[in-house]
């Protein structure tokens, strides 16, 4: 049995493309499989044409979310009702090119218990785009304890025992990415050049991906604290070397130095300096204080998946 996993928020165009493709694909394999489309709270038709699609193809599975809960939580919630021996992921606006399943499954077969899709640089992407997402990685990738391959994207196939790891799994700020990364077992990487959306925008704003970024860092590495800890102690260091001419020249001289523009700058630059450092120990210590209060990651609203718990 192969599972594969679509989260969808406001994809009411991309839909229908989408399944008729995979299907398309999943003919030309033996191994029987199933789609489970999770619906994160969209607000136009998405929900409704699953609805009409799972009535004429038993194989169509779907969750719907009770509200929009984000992407990383949507597809945790279609992984942990996956009951593939393979479980597929992708996203449902036609980026994520299906006839790469076709070698995901080739991959798994050989061995290999994870295969990842790594994303080739769209032409038609634009610079900041680009910048920012190699940016992301090569930060990341220096200050967390995990090695995520530059355009590494949550398009995977995953083994039913790595799956099993990451159902078990129970952190409150997901980054998926990372965490696949980070459970190990075999693995590789295939590239493939993003396909374009027949409709809609991305729903991955600068923003959300700067959001991402902190997370997928502050969930792997206590390194930020440790480096404002090293700025705190370098900074004073510094001060007190700056410092050390005027006490000299006041002293041999009689005259007190003036000037009052760089003390004020200075004063800004170390208190933006330690706004900086209580906002890096803030995040952690919401991490944990969202962590403690054991919400659920998503409720689910409604679903056609006979063996759901309620």
């Amino acid at each position: 049995m192969i599972s594969i996993v679509l989260p969808a928020f406001n994809e009411e165009d991309n839909l229908i493309p989408i399944l008729n493709k995979i299907e398309e694909v999943m003919g030309n394999v033996q191994d029987p499989f199933e789609i489970i489309l999770v619906d994160d709270g969209s607000t136009d038709h998405t929900l409704e044409k699953i609805k009409e699609r799972g009535l004429k193809d038993p194989r169509i599975k779907y969750i719907s979310l009770s509200r929009n809960f984000g992407h990383q939580n949507a597809l945790k919630a279609g992984l942990d009702y996956a009951k593939g021996d393979a479980v597929i992921s992708m996203d449902a606006d036609m980026q994520h090119p299906p006839e790469l399943i076709l070698d995901f499954l080739k991959k798994w077969k050989e061995g290999y218990d994870v295969v990842y899709s790594i994303r080739m640089d769209d032409p038609n992407l634009g610079f900041a785009k680009r910048t920012s997402s190699k940016g992301f990685y090569k930060i990341i990738n220096s200050l967390s304890d995990i090695q995520i391959e530059a355009g590494a994207a949550d398009f995977r196939l995953m083994d039913r025992k790595v799956v099993n790891v990451l159902s078990n799994l129970n952190e409150n700020e997901l980054f998926i990415r990372g965490l696949v990364s980070w459970i190990g077992f075999k693995q590789i990487g295939i590239e493939y050049i993003p396909g374009r959306r027949i409709a809609g925008q991305s729903k991955y704003t600068f923003s959300k991906m700067i959001r991402l970024g902190i997370q997928g860092i502050t969930s792997f590495s206590i390194r930020p604290l440790y480096l404002a800890t090293y700025l705190g102690i370098g900074f004073s260091v510094l001060s007190i070397l700056l410092y050390v001419p005027y006490i000299l020249i006041s002293f041999f001289s009689g005259n007190v130095v003036s000037g009052w523009s760089s003390v004020l700058a200075t004063v800004v630059f170390l208190g933006g300096l330690q706004l900086m450092i209580l906002g890096i120990i803030g995040i952690y210590l919401g991490k944990l204080f969202m962590q403690s209060k054991g919400r659920p990651r998503y409720i689910i609203g409604q679903t056609n998946i006979k063996e759901y718990d309620h």
